[in-house]
C-alpha cells in the first residue's frame, strides 16, 4: 500500500476541524490508513506570554495582519521535502475539481489558514507554494475554505471511496454537470421514473444519461461548455 496521503492544518482554531475530520468520508479515510490529519496551534510558535499572533499593519490601515514569524515557524516544524504548503486566501487561483485531483496525488499537504485582515505579504512570498480561494466572498478565517478542500482532495485518494466508477462520473470530472439520479420508489406523488432507466438496456441509459448532463451543463453552467472548448 501507498504512503498515506498527509494534511497538516495550521490555524488559530483547531477545534473548528475536530467533528469535520471524524466524520463521515474523511473518518473512513483515516481508518483506512488512506490519510493521515494533524491540526497544528499557531499559537504554540509564538514568544510572548501573551501569545500574539498579529500586529497592526505598516502604513496604517483597519483590521490586523497575521506575523510571519509564528507561520514560518509553525510550517517548518511539520514541512516535509516535496510538501505543498496551501495559503487558503481569496486572491488565489479559483478550487476546481481538476485541482482536486492533483492534490490528492502528492503525499503532504500543509494548510496555512489566515485570519484577521490578512497575512503578512512574506508569508505568501516565500512560505507558500499554492495560494487557492474557494470564491470569490470573504469569511472570517480560512479554516472552512481549507476544509472545502480537504474535503474535495481526500475522496480523490485512492482506496478512499471504494468504487472509482463513482469518481469517474461525477459533475466536472468530464468538464460537465452530472445526469439526473433517481431511486425507488418509482412513482412518488405522481412523479415517475424516467422510462429509460428502467429499460434494461444499458446503452440508451448512458446515451440518455450523456444527452442530460450536456444539456443541464447548457443550461445552468455554460461556463463550463466555453472552459471545456478552449
Amino acid at each position: 500500500m501507498d504512503s498515506p496521503l498527509r494534511i497538516d492544518v495550521i490555524t488559530l482554531f483547531p477545534g473548528m476541524l475536530k467533528g469535520f475530520l471524524e466524520e463521515s468520508i474523511l473518518k473512513r479515510a483515516v481508518q483506512k490508513g488512506a490519510v493521515v490529519f494533524n491540526t497544528v496551534e499557531l499559537r504554540r510558535f509564538t514568544t510572548d506570554r501573551h501569545q500574539t499572533t498579529d500586529d497592526r499593519p505598516f502604513g496604517g490601515g483597519p483590521g490586523m495582519v497575521m506575523k510571519p514569524e509564528p507561520l514560518f515557524e509553525a510550517v517548518e516544524s511539520v514541512r516535509t521535502p516535496g510538501a505543498r504548503v496551501i495559503l487558503m486566501t481569496p486572491q488565489g487561483r479559483p478550487f476546481v475539481q481538476a485541482e482536486a485531483v492533483g492534490l490528492s496525488k502528492v503525499r503532504h499537504l500543509i494548510f496555512i489558514c489566515g485570519h484577521y485582515e490578512g497575512v503578512d505579504e512574506r508569508v505568501r512570498t516565500h512560505l507558500a507554494t499554492d495560494e487557492i480561494s474557494i470564491g470569490d466572498y470573504v469569511l472570517t478565517n480560512g479554516v472552512l475554505p481549507a476544509a472545502v478542500v480537504i474535503d474535495a482532495v481526500v475522496r480523490l485518494v485512492p482506496g478512499v471511496l471504494g468504487n472509482d466508477e463513482t469518481i469517474r462520473e461525477e459533475s466536472f470530472t468530464d468538464g460537465v454537470l452530472e445526469y439526473p439520479q433517481y431511486t425507488r420508489p418509482r412513482e412518488f406523488r405522481g412523479l415517475d421514473v424516467p422510462g429509460i432507466l428502467v429499460s434494461g438496456d444499458h446503452e440508451e441509459i448512458a446515451r440518455w444519461r450523456k444527452e442530460q448532463s450536456e444539456h443541464r451543463t447548457k443550461e445552468k453552467r455554460p461556463d463550463l461548455l466555453r472552459m471545456r472548448e478552449l
